[in-house]
């Protein structure tokens, strides 16, 4: 089963259970050497989308989940990907078990503009609930929109 590596609102476990189902939970860990950033502006209705872009001494909180193959389909429609709106790439997360091999989905476009107030929103509670660190959450919420 593939693990799946989610730094948006994918991270909030009831989300995830409502469009891929089949995807328990896995933990929770970081992408050091990324940062989390937004692009596309003209993308979606709430401005910029987010994605994640190497940069040293940095790090991205994620979310793993087991995801079967018929959920990978679904996220993959959920997240435009068919589209060319995110593509996917493999990438090592450290985990308090060691690092994982997992895949996560990328911005096909540029980087650069604001996400809504909303969608900021959105992610932060999604990292809330995902268990992410307070100092984290709060970085979010305090993103210029």
């Amino acid at each position: 089963m593939a693990l799946y590596a989610a730094y948006a609102s994918n991270m909030d476990p009831e989300q995830m259970a409502q469009r891929a189902p089949h995807s328990p939970l896995r933990g929770t860990g970081w992408l050091p050497g990324w940062r989390l950033t937004f692009g596309g502006e003209a993308a979606g209705k709430d401005g910029a989308l987010a994605t994640v872009v190497e940069a040293a001494d940095h790090h991205v909180f994620v979310v793993l989940y087991d995801v079967p193959e018929w959920d990978e389909q679904e996220l993959d429609a959920w997240e435009g990907a068919a589209l060319g709106v995110y593509r996917k790439i493999r990438i090592r997360v450290e985990t308090l078990d060691g690092d994982e091999l997992c895949w996560l989905y990328v911005l096909d476009d540029y980087e650069g503009g604001l996400p809504s107030a909303r969608y900021l929103g959105i992610l932060a509670d999604a990292a809330e609930a995902a268990g992410a660190p307070d100092d984290y959450v709060k970085d979010l919420r305090s993103r210029p929109c």
